[in-house]
């Protein structure tokens, strides 16, 4: 059975002994950062000379050095910026201050597991990774609750380096809600898994193939949004908080029984090999190669691809539809019809 770290089985002031630099201020970086700071702990932020990000850290009352420094004065480095630019951060300004002793730390284990960064001898290396988006991390800790964490340790060269994973997660509220031991390897792995072939381009697909079929049926693109895109987030809803029982059970009677008879239909043995496909070229590093790649090309692809999923009819109807909702909520920090981040 799976076993369970919450705030009783963790000890803050190991955290609060310690000086640690975040290394990025977008969503996460800024979960984290508010939420060590509330619990107690030193923290500044770590950020190339020039970011844009300056400037909110220093609004949001942090202090703010460039990464070498910070990596210089801290006692864990928390690196929280994209993956993509991780290794070029950690080769330019982390690792000619990553001193024997330090505690370097990750949210996702996709530079460690595929060798983009390798941590010198002497150094802890753990994750801490909350299972939300950041504004969620911030957002459950400050009404007095938490995210749920899971925690790795690639190396523990102080013999210390899973007590010193708790710690942190108990700073950011993760042991409120409860933690869960893992591997760098098996994070990353299920991590890429579950947004490519479920959450993210699973979903989707999925999606978007049904707004084509009712489309190209003659059906109206405003009611085929609602059947296949809004009424989602009423299904997923069911899901998270009662598992696809709760969902089936929530639903019609002719909802359940479409479900039973009609899933397998679409959702076939052959998307399952599909999936052990994608799968696959995760484990062997093949999907990472191809995004490092193309980012070091200047995402050339990404951006090709970003830009056709944007032209997609879905968008344009989805975004007319919401302009007229009475009740319609807006998040701030995205900005509608654009890729801009």
């Amino acid at each position: 059975m799976t076993e369970l770290i919450y705030d009783a089985d963790a000890d803050l002031s190991l955290i609060q002994g310690k000086k640690v630099a975040i290394v990025g201020y977008g969503s996460q970086g800024h979960a984290h950062a508010q939420n060590l700071r509330d619990s107690g702990v030193e923290v500044v932020i770590a950020l190339k000379d020039g970011s844009k990000s300056i400037a909110k850290a220093q609004e949001d009352g942090f202090e703010v050095k460039n990464v070498a420094d910070a990596t210089a004065w801290a006692d864990l480095i928390m690196i929280l910026a994209p993956d993509q630019h991780q290794r070029s951060i950690y080769n330019d300004s982390i690792k000619p201050n990553l001193t024997p002793g330090k505690t370097l730390a990750f949210a996702h284990g996709f530079n460690i597991r595929f060798g983009y960064i390798e941590a010198p001898e002497g150094v802890d290396v753990i994750l801490v990774a909350p299972k939300a988006p950041g504004h969620t991390v911030r957002r459950e800790y400050v009404a007095g609750r938490g995210i749920p964490d899971i925690v790795a340790v690639e190396k523990d060269a102080s013999g210390h380096a899973w007590e010193t994973a708790f710690s942190y997660a108990k700073a950011i509220g993760g042991t409120r809600a409860g933690v869960i031991k893992t591997t760098f390897t098996e994070e990353t792995e299920t991590d890429l898994f579950g947004e490519q072939a479920v959450l993210c381009g699973g979903v989707s697909q999925l999606v978007q193939y049904g707004f084509e079929t009712l489309t190209e049926a003659g059906y109206q693109p405003q009611i085929a949004y609602f059947e296949v895109l809004h009424e989602l987030k009423l299904i997923v809803d069911l899901m998270w908080e009662g598992g696809i029982a709760k969902q089936r059970w929530s639903v019609s009677d002719t909802a359940e029984y479409g479900d039973y008879v009609s899933g397998p239909r679409v959702i076939d043995e052959r998307v399952k090999e599909n999936m052990k496909a994608v799968l696959g070229d995760i484990q062997s590093g093949a999907f990472a190669t191809r995004f490092i790649e193309d980012q070091d090309n200047g995402a050339v692809e990404f951006q090709a691809l970003r830009e056709k999923a944007a032209q997609h009819p879905i968008e344009a109807t989805g975004r007319d539809l919401r302009a007229l909702f009475a009740w319609k909520q807006q998040d701030a920090d995205y900005v509608e019809g654009s890729a801009a981040r």
